[in-house]
């Protein structure tokens, strides 16, 4: 009953400092998050990887869009004009969903 005691003693007593240390390296890390995001070229960075993945997905859109043409069903072509005239982020001479014949 003794060995149990210390053992339960001894759980209690690591969890408890395991989780004040813990805490504190979550505040850490949670501060080095704050000041990488908050860094001017990381911020550039991350901004022009967004551009460029909107250019590169609409290229791909398009390619697409030329690729599979008329098997379109009618109503998958018009959600995806309904979304691109919502978003505002795609050319007004897109063509996606019509007959090139």
């Amino acid at each position: 009953m003794r060995y149990k005691l210390t053992f339960v003693a001894g759980l209690a007593l690591g969890y408890v400092l395991g989780t004040r240390a813990g805490r504190e390296r979550y505040e850490q890390l949670k501060k080095s998050a704050r000041q990488i995001a908050e860094n001017p070229a990381v911020r550039n960075t991350a901004e022009t990887a967004a551009h460029q993945s909107r250019e590169f997905t609409g290229k791909a859109l398009h390619a697409v869009g030329a690729k599979v043409g008329d098997r379109i069903p009618a109503s998958v072509a018009d959600r995806v004009r309904h979304l691109r005239d919502r978003n505002g982020s795609f050319p007004e001479d897109d063509d996606w969903g019509t007959s090139n014949t």
